[in-house]
């Protein structure tokens, strides 16, 4: 009895080790293209990041504009 348990259990092992190369396949795929999301991400936030600087700038440049034209008019603020 302790034999075909000992039997049993290395076969059960054996057929546990053995990963389907077509799933391992799609996993690596599947990872592929996450790793490729997640660049294209980033490549977004970072031009989402450099256009959100340019309009600071330009919003800046407003303010500095209409506050000297409210001083040349003597407009309170």
């Amino acid at each position: 009895m302790r034999g075909m348990r000992l039997l049993i259990l290395s076969s059960a092992t054996v057929l546990a080790s053995c990963v389907n190369p077509r799933a391992e396949a799609n996993v690596a795929q599947a990872l592929s293209d996450a790793a490729n999301e997640i660049g294209g991400l980033k490549s977004d936030m970072a031009q989402l990041q450099t256009d959100l600087d340019s309009l600071r700038q330009v919003v800046a440049k407003q303010d500095t504009l209409l506050s000297r034209l409210a001083e040349i008019n003597h407009v309170p603020r």
